[in-house]
């Protein structure tokens, strides 16, 4: 990836509506040429999506999303990879990573209630073979996500110093 490949990256992890015309003006290249490498870094799968960062506190519907920590043993010839990639098929599943220390695997779920989320770990993650424990975390609150700060109308007023 070249330098202008890797600027334009960049400039679309920030804001990702920004379109091949104020790529090529920030950058100094021609649309053309902003084009062809915005479709290069798709084709390539650099680019996998474009997303929009949802502040869900402004919906009237409610959802809840939480972290399972999932301990697993690995399997001889795939490692970690095949429980992984079975445990992203689900729906429920936004984010898995594998991670280093206590556990093994790093699962965000979203669901509608937190009996959905109970019911999607009980019946779903730990009755794989190789599913050695999980650990729930429920998300209570957001204040930043993917790098930006989630709007927050009560802070002013919980902040506010009376005499």
């Amino acid at each position: 990836m070249d330098k202008t490949e890797r600027d334009i990256v960049a400039i679309l992890t920030a804001d990702s509506r920004a379109g091949a015309d104020k790529i090529a003006a920030m950058l100094g290249i021609s649309v053309q040429e902003a084009a062809k490498k915005i479709k290069k870094l798709e084709t390539d799968g650099v680019i996998v999506k474009y997303t929009a960062i949802v502040n869900e506190d402004a919906f009237d519907e409610e959802n809840v999303e939480a972290l399972i920590e999932v301990k697993v043993t690995p399997q001889r010839g795939s490692g970690f990879d095949a429980i992984a990639q079975e445990i992203a098929e689900h729906e429920e599943v936004k984010n898995l990573y594998l991670m280093s220390g206590a556990y093994d695997l790093a699962v965000i779920v979203c669901g509608k209630s937190l009996k959905s989320i109970s019911r999607f770990v009980s019946e779903r993650i730990s009755t794989y073979d190789n599913v050695l424990s999980t650990a729930t975390h429920f998300i209570l609150k957001k204040y930043k996500v993917e790098g930006a700060l989630m709007k927050r109308d009560d802070l002013a007023e919980r902040l506010s110093i009376q005499p």
